[in-house]
């Protein structure tokens, strides 16, 4: 795999469709700028969270075709793709088999029937639902308040719980007066009056069994019965891993985005997928690995490199496990670090860190912003909790918005912003820290919004409501404006930086880094390899900057004084 630097963007990030931004990195502004492009799943076939609720791996044909990433290949690129491990819709084909077909369904057991999978280990609750015996669930780890249940509809009217662990809506849609008679023993004149308050009651949110019927009351019964069996769903459903069917999709599914191109797959969420009674509920042990392993084999078998994902604190050494068992990590520790060094002016966290990667081989893809926040949980171990706080109050300061977990501010999670704006907006800064990235161990990606000096987009936030904090950092840029940022100082040399890295043999997994900090505020970091030398030289309080380099066509210098 090579260790270029990678692009990062939605497929419509870039002009609105994978041709459009096929037909962007083709362009002679960006010319060996990248070497990989990782395109987030609304790629593909979904209906969530922009792609992390996948209703099947099928291309979204509004987006993206097989002539797009055919385009993007020819340009020498390799692709980094999703693969969301732990869940699929309830759109999915499978989950809407058992919709429809209930106990007959040959994917009854593809998601986690949450009662067969507490039986015997709790009590049965009125509800319908178990409620685990206390001790076997004080230690798990719930993304969300409450247990992480859907109560889904089998034909036959019975309620059953399946495991959820993120995301779920349920929708009843209004009937008609045509409706309520067909299902119920109700006159025209009746059912215009009931479907009139049916409505008025839903679209106040009101549960079907709690609808004001006024002088109605006597067709509660076959009312709940006729919106019950109409019930519609939104969410994402765990997977059981005990089933065959599972596995079998697992393999489906990695050879599919094999056929499409991919080098890297991202194992999105994977630290959820293996449950057991008792157990914590994230990365369980040995589960979490003899689950990697098995997927690894499998991706062996079609020649790609798999990338968890995980969040956890650097004191929790998550990241090492991975890095021990021979996988790639991500470096989410990175995007705060360099804020934290940037404003500090030290450099000497940023530097232990450095040189904990190359001590331990540890190899990864590392980043300044992405599709999420700006990490702030991994930092726990790594800083002092006062600077994490510092750092989390200077970028809401500057905008950026807070996510903790459960809404405590001690289970902080991330800040979500540009990482643009949680600079201050500041391009000095944005290129050193774009250099720095560069410099430091690991293969580079590259947030789109990033290259082009995005800002925080808090009308986009408005408009995402509840949910929409993420939206801040997800901006899609038109044409016009790729044409206006392209003419920017800025984006300009930060792809001057970034044609640099990945033309020079210097760098790579096993190339030679060696690390000099001769003050708190400076930082020296050279790359040998094949006979190829690159240098930088920062000091951390002027944010001035050095570079030389030896590229196939001659040397390279930049300097921002």
């Amino acid at each position: 795999m090579n260790n270029g630097a990678m692009l990062n963007a939605y497929p419509d990030s870039l002009g609105g469709t994978l041709a459009q931004a096929a037909a962007l990195l083709d362009r002679p502004e960006l010319a060996d700028a990248f070497r990989s492009f990782y395109i987030l799943p609304s790629l593909f076939h979904t209906d969530l969270d922009r792609g992390f609720s996948v209703i099947s791996y099928e291309l979204d044909r509004r987006l993206a075709s097989r002539e797009d990433i055919e385009a993007l290949k020819a340009q020498g690129l390799d692709l980094k793709l999703d693969f969301i491990l732990n869940h699929l819709s309830v759109l999915s084909p499978q989950f809407q088999d058992i919709v429809r077909n209930g106990e007959a369904s040959a994917y009854r057991d593809f998601f986690i029937d949450w009662n067969r999978f507490w039986q015997g280990r709790g009590e049965m609750t009125p509800e319908g639902y178990i409620q685990p015996d206390a001790a076997l669930i004080k230690d798990m780890f719930f993304r969300k308040p409450g247990l992480p249940i859907l109560m889904v509809r089998f034909p036959d009217g019975r309620e059953v719980p399946y495991w959820n662990t993120f995301y779920q809506e349920v929708r009843y849609d209004a009937p008609d007066a045509q409706d309520l008679m067909r299902g119920m023993d109700v006159q025209y004149g009746e059912a215009v009056e009931l479907a009139a308050l049916v409505a008025q009651g839903l679209s106040e949110g009101k549960k079907p069994a709690h609808l004001a019927l006024g002088g109605y009351e006597r067709l509660r019964e076959p009312l709940i019965s006729l919106l019950e069996s109409r019930r519609k769903y939104l969410g994402q459903m765990d997977l059981n891993l005990k089933s065959d069917l599972v596995w079998q999709y697992y393999d489906q599914t990695l050879k599919t985005l094999s056929e499409y191109g991919a080098a890297i797959v991202r194992l999105d969420a994977f630290a959820y997928a293996p449950k057991e009674p008792g157990a914590r509920n994230f990365l369980n042990e040995p589960d979490t690995w003899e689950v990697l392993e098995r997927v690894r084999c499998m991706a062996d078998r079609y020649g790609l490199t798999l990338l968890p994902e995980i969040h956890a604190s650097y004191a929790e050494g998550s990241y090492d496990q991975l890095a021990r068992k021979g996988y790639m990590t991500y470096d989410f520790f990175l995007p705060g670090l360099l804020i934290d060094a940037i404003e500090n002016g030290d450099a000497t966290t940023l530097a232990a860190w450095a040189g904990e990667l190359r001590d331990k081989g540890i190899r990864t893809v590392n980043m300044l912003g992405c599709h999420d926040g700006i990490p702030m949980l991994d930092l726990k171990g790594l800083i002092p909790e006062e600077r994490i706080q510092a750092l989390i109050d200077l970028i809401v300061s500057r905008g950026g918005l807070i996510k903790n977990l459960h809404g405590q501010k001690n289970m902080y999670y991330q800040v979500n912003a540009t990482y643009y704006s949680a600079l201050g907006g500041d391009d000095r800064k944005l290129l050193l820290a774009r250099a720095l990235q560069l410099f430091m161990p690991g293969k580079p990606q590259v947030w789109y919004l990033d290259l082009f000096a995005g800002k925080n987009d808090l009308d986009a936030v408005l408009r995402g409501g509840e949910a929409g904090h993420k939206e801040i950092n997800r901006t899609n840029l038109s044409a016009g404006d790729i044409e206006a940022a392209l003419q920017k100082p800025v984006v300009q040399r930060q792809l001057e930086l970034l044609r640099m890295r990945n033309t020079c043999r210097a760098f790579g997994f096993d190339a030679e880094l060696t690390l000099a900090q001769p003050e708190r505020h400076l930082l020296s970091l050279t790359w040998k390899q094949d006979g190829a030398c690159a240098t930088m030289k920062a000091n951390l309080k002027t944010l001035a900057f050095d570079i030389e380099a030896q590229l196939p066509q001659g040397d390279f210098r930049f300097s921002q004084p």
